[in-house]
């Protein structure tokens, strides 16, 4: 396979290279951290084709058998190995199970216990992917570490991926600022259709691999019996918001904020949500209808801040999202030592507590910190909510 200096081909993927560039590249190692799927794999190639001195790393974080008695991790591997072999780039594989446990795991289940629904893929980037896994590549000789994540950066700072659909800034704004300065995001300016037009063009072995969704020591399993395995359920009472019993739960931490399915509670009327969750009750409180004001709220506060830039003093607007999926929304912002306070211009929609807030600044992501009070909702307040509603 031709890996020599092909400018009109990096050209046609959004990278413009001079002959000097390339042959300078020649005396950089860049470690790329390989999953097995398609971006990674694709990371890998384009890393290659710059002139880079490759390494692919593959990690392993969970020590599990499916149903099956097969571990998804080994099949992993072996498409790792057949995309390294591929491209003739080195491969290894590092054991970080115990360092996953340690440091996202444990922490996942503790907020579970508590009844919290916590994001563990923003600890495993935090802890895992960008502090032990960068550090190995780093002892490896590493110059740079690459990873298949859709994002950017844009003079040293951290910025949306060229496909909105697939960004995964919100992710990413737990990480140390330092560790992006050796950090390359080679997909992050490509649509996915391009990743996966690549893939085929070099016939990688993961040109037509699914994507991974969900959390990837749960797979394809249901999340509720997963989490039975390491918390007891403990029953208590679904009401109302007027106090109401509607029936009985397995415990407050197997329902989340905004939650509709799961409940098995029917009757006449529209959908059940979940509205509140009362820890010293052991109550989850259900409303009937997507937007009964009980799920919106106006601001919150937030602690275990990171910023990704020089941290902002006073207060600020700029926009923010509280989950993956939703679009930014504009805000005030007001800092207060080591918390914030964040007013939206707009109701938000079931807020959590132990998520995240991640602030944006246009394309850049500026910082965000973990959700730790939210402002008392509508229903509470008595108000009616306006026309406009966050998406």
């Amino acid at each position: 396979m031709d890996f020599s200096f092909q400018p009109e081909l990096l050209k046609e993927y959004g990278i413009t290279l001079s002959r000097e560039q390339y042959q300078a590249n020649g005396e950089k190692t860049v470690v790329v951290g390989m999953s097995g799927g398609v971006d990674s794999s694709v990371t890998a190639l384009l890393v290659k084709l710059q002139g880079y001195k490759v390494l692919g790393l593959f990690m392993k974080n969970w020590d599990e058998t499916d149903p099956d008695g097969t571990c998804s991790a080994d099949h992993d591997y072996q498409d790792v190995i057949k995309v390294c072999e591929r491209i003739d780039v080195p491969y290894y594989s590092v054991n970080f199970v115990k360092e996953y446990w340690d440091g996202v795991f444990s922490e996942f289940l503790n907020d579970y216990r508590k009844g919290f629904t916590p994001n563990p893929d923003i600890l495993c980037n935090r802890e895992i992917k960008f502090k032990v896994f960068y550090q190995r590549a780093k002892l490896l000789g590493a110059d740079y570490l690459a990873t298949g994540h859709y994002c950017q950066l844009v003079d040293g700072v951290l910025t949306k991926g060229a496909d909105q659909n697939k960004d995964q800034t919100y992710f990413l704004y737990a990480v140390q600022k330092e560790v992006f300065k050796d950090v390359l995001f080679p997909i992050g300016h490509l649509p996915k259709p391009k990743v996966r037009e690549l893939a085929a063009k070099f016939d990688l072995a993961t040109s037509t691999k699914k994507d991974s969704t969900g959390i990837c020591f749960i797979g394809e399993r249901n999340f509720k019996d997963f989490l039975s395995q390491y918390i007891e359920s403990s029953k208590g009472k679904f009401v109302d918001v007027n106090g109401r019993v509607l029936g009985q739960h397995d415990g407050t931490c197997f329902y989340t904020l905004g939650q509709r399915k799961g409940m098995g509670i029917g009757g006449p009327g529209e959908a059940w949500f979940v509205v509140a969750k009362d820890f010293a009750k052991n109550e989850v409180i259900l409303a009937q209808g997507q937007d009964h004001p009980a799920l919106y709220a106006d601001g919150l506060s937030a602690v275990e801040l990171n910023w990704l830039i020089d941290p902002p003093q006073g207060t600020f607007k700029c926009k923010a999202k509280v989950r993956y999926r939703q679009p930014e929304q504009p805000c005030t912002v007001t800092v207060e030592g080591d918390r914030v306070k964040v007013i939206f211009d707009h109701p938000q929609r079931a807020m959590t507590q132990r998520q995240s807030v991640v602030f944006y600044d246009g394309e850049k992501c500026i910082g965000g910190g973990i959700i730790d009070e939210i402002a008392p909702n509508y229903f509470v307040l008595g108000r009616g909510l306006p026309e406009i509603l966050s998406v």
